[in-house]
Formats: C-alpha cells, sequence, structure tokens
C-alpha cells in the first residue's frame, strides 16, 4: 500500500472511531459547564446505542437508507430521557453526581440487555437492518492529494462531529445561552442574583448532554458495531470524559483531544497495513486508548481548571 493509501485508512478510520467520542466528551462539557459532574456518560452511550439498535431493526421499512441518521436522533432522545434521572438527583435531591453517575453507568447495561432479552430472545440483537457507510464527498473529493486523503471513501460521520464541535464553541462562548450556563457553573448565586434561572440552566446543560451522548452511543451501535450488546460500549464514555479534561472542558479543545484518542483505536483496526508499526502485537494496539486515557488523567485532571462549582450542591435562596 502506497503513501496516499495508508494516509486514507488511517483518516477514514480515526474519523469513524472518533466521531462517537467526539460527542459524547462534548456532552459531558455541556453537564459541567452547568456544574453538574456527569460520569454517567457511559450509561446514556449504552441507553442510545441500545435505542438506536432498536429503532433501526423496527423502522427499516419504513425508513430505508435514512434509518441510521433517524436512529442516531432517536437514540439521542432515549439518552436524554435517561440523563433526566441524573438530572432530578442531582439538581432537585441534591445526590451526591459521582454515585448518581455511578449508578447510571450501573443500570444503563442491565436494563438494555433486559430489554434486548424481552425483544430478540437473546442478549444481542444480531446484525442492523442498515448501518452508516463510508461516501466521497463531492467536490472536495477532487482536490489532488488532500481530496484522496481526507474526501474520498470517508465516513461523514467524524465531519458532522467535528462541525458540532464548533457549533458547540460558539453556543458556549459566543451566545447569551452560554455566558449563563457558565456562570451558573462557576457561581451559581451570584447568577442566580442577576435573575438566572439556575436550575434551568443546569437541567439544560444536563439533558443536552444526554442527547449527545445518546447520539454518541447511536452511532457506536451503527457504525462501528452494527449490533447492539453489553460490549458495544466497553468504556467508551469513560474515554470521553479523559478527552473532556484533556480538552479543558473547552469544545474546540474537546473535539481535537476526542480525534486523537480515536486515532489510538484506528490503529488496533488498520495497524497491520502500515509498515512502521505492523509488527506490533495488535494486543498492545488495543489497549493503547486505555493506558492513553490513564496517561491523560494523571497527567491533566490536576492541571486544568474546571467550572469552580463543578459537583457542589446548590439550594435556592428564598
Amino acid at each position: 500500500m502506497n503513501l496516499i493509501g495508508v494516509l486514507q485508512l488511517l483518516v477514514t478510520s480515526s474519523l469513524m472511531y472518533s466521531a462517537p467520542l467526539i460527542l459524547t466528551a462534548i456532552a459531558g462539557a455541556f453537564s459541567e459547564r452547568s456544574g453538574v459532574v456527569n460520569i454517567g456518560l457511559e450509561g446514556i452511550m449504552v441507553m442510545g446505542a441500545f435505542g438506536s439498535a432498536v429503532f433501526n431493526l423496527g423502522f427499516y421499512d419504513t425508513f430505508g437508507n435514512m434509518t441510521p441518521w433517524v436512529a442516531m436522533l432517536f437514540g439521542g432522545f432515549i439518552g436524554l430521557l435517561f440523563a433526566s434521572l441524573h438530572a432530578v438527583a442531582t439538581i432537585n435531591l441534591r445526590a451526591d453526581h459521582i454515585v448518581s453517575g455511578t449508578a447510571l453507568n450501573l443500570l444503563a447495561p442491565g436494563l438494555s440487555v433486559f430489554f434486548v432479552r424481552v425483544l430478540y430472545g437473546k442478549a444481542q440483537t444480531g446484525p442492523l437492518s442498515e448501518s452508516f457507510g463510508i461516501t466521497s464527498i463531492p467536490l472536495l473529493k477532487d482536490i489532488p492529494i488532500i481530496g484522496d486523503i481526507f474526501f474520498t471513501n470517508v465516513t461523514p460521520l467524524g465531519y458532522i462531529g467535528i462541525f458540532i464541535g464548533i457549533l458547540s464553541w460558539f453556543v458556549i462562548f459566543k451566545t447569551p445561552f452560554g455566558l449563563r450556563l457558565r456562570a451558573v457553573g462557576e457561581h451559581p448565586v451570584a447568577a442566580e442574583s442577576v435573575g438566572i434561572n439556575v436550575y434551568l440552566y443546569k437541567y439544560a446543560g444536563v439533558l443536552i448532554s444526554g442527547f449527545l451522548g445518546g447520539m454518541g452511543g447511536a452511532i457506536q451501535a451503527q457504525a462501528i458495531s452494527n449490533e447492539f450488546g453489553v460490549l458495544v460500549i466497553s468504556g467508551q464514555g469513560f474515554m470521553a470524559m479523559a478527552a473532556m479534561i484533556f480538552g479543558k472542558w473547552n469544545p474546540i479543545g474537546v473535539t481535537f483531544a476526542a480525534i486523537f484518542f480515536g486515532f489510538a483505536q484506528s490503529l488496533s483496526r488498520v495497524g497491520h497495513y502500515i509498515p512502521v508499526i505492523q509488527d506490533i502485537p495488535t494486543i498492545y494496539l488495543q489497549i493503547l486508548p486505555y493506558v492513553l486515557t490513564i496517561v491523560v488523567l494523571v497527567a491533566f485532571i490536576g492541571k486544568s481548571e474546571a467550572p469552580k462549582a463543578l459537583g457542589r450542591p446548590y439550594v435556592k435562596s428564598k
């Protein structure tokens, strides 16, 4: 395989593995910018993957080739509903954010597999009716060299994720909504004193987090696994959390961090095509993303400055 072919393979694979991480890491940024710790991203991804897989199998005759895209939105909706449990527990009941998020992560696999067994009589759905494929982007694919590497036979999901990252940065840092969301996460008492509904913005952050995280799980199920089972997610939510911290809760930084982790994951699938690393045992390439997750958390968790009121219970003043 020539250099252009190797680069094209790396870009295609990296974009595919990055897409669910980008959406889920940005999901965590929205929640934590509002002051609510959301370590339940893993569970939200599981429920989004489950919802999208069931929708995919049940509504293919209705939506045809559009099924994965509609199922992705449905997975986001399921993630939003699941995240609402975390919102009620942490915002209204003032439960510990870590405990609540852990409960989501423990509940999601058992609940989803139970429903899969009820619906299909087994622990996994089997192959989906329609999955996300690869495509070439018109006009851009004709650019010499660059078109061959970045825009030929690629998944559009990675570019959609990058667009959502840019859009999220604009929303958080350039709109009144984003300013109020950040104010709630930094100093909710001061935000309340100027008339901001703190509970409303905390709910908004968590529910947006649930929707994006559910979409991330839907992409994982429909673009990478092509089925739903208990091991479809297997640590992706925690990797997204590491990308969120690595990116310092800034959607642009988070997007680049997620692409970095996606690239590390892709090496386990395409490494044997790359001359420099093709002799490295596959097992080492498979554990690389998880080792990098630990390294990033150890190296950056003390240096990244989280929102000041993150994880603190808030009681509305009378």
